[in-house]
């Protein structure tokens, strides 16, 4: 286990969640503010093979890791702790959508903030595309703070970079 939160814990992805995990990638809604199309089985199994690979590169700078509910065990969605351009730690996550309204991400932002606190992070990024606004309103609520407008080349869409000093 990577770290937890009051009914989610964080761990590392492993080949049993392909079937969870390909629910999550293929999903158009899941993946309307993100980089890349929904997936077919097949690339979603490769993803998870390649992300899963990287555990074991000490220059890894690419972390994706399974949030699971702790009274069901069950694969939810993921959360991302990566390098960006600049080098930044920059925070990301995305949910199933038939967990979605649940507080989840609120509740997984705080704990990542905290975690990140612990191993010594001393900022962290997170980029949100401008009409996701519920996704804007929970890294505000943990005090993270506009810095820059942007057009992202990835996806097309305005975004707003926010930054939390920790």
């Amino acid at each position: 286990m990577i770290f937890e939160t009051k009914r989610l814990s964080v761990r590392k992805l492993k080949v049993s969640d392909l079937e969870a995990f390909f629910e999550l990638e293929s999903n158009p809604k899941v993946l309307q503010y993100a980089t890349g199309e929904p997936k077919s089985l097949k690339e979603s199994e490769e993803d998870l093979l390649q992300l899963i690979n990287r555990y074991n590169n000490i220059e890894n700078d690419f972390w994706i890791y399974a949030i699971e509910r702790k009274d069901t065990n069950e694969f939810i969605g993921t959360v991302a702790l990566i390098k960006d351009d600049e080098g930044n730690d920059e925070i990301g996550y995305r949910f199933i959508e038939r967990f979605w309204g649940n507080g989840y991400a609120t509740e997984i932002c705080e704990g990542l903030v905290s975690y990140c606190k612990s191993i010594g992070i001393k900022k962290l990024i997170g980029c949100v595309v401008d009409v996701n606004i519920a996704s804007a309103k929970i890294l505000q609520r943990f005090n993270f703070k506009e810095v820059e407008k942007f057009v992202s080349d990835d996806i097309g869409l305005p975004e707003t970079k926010y930054e939390l000093i920790l």
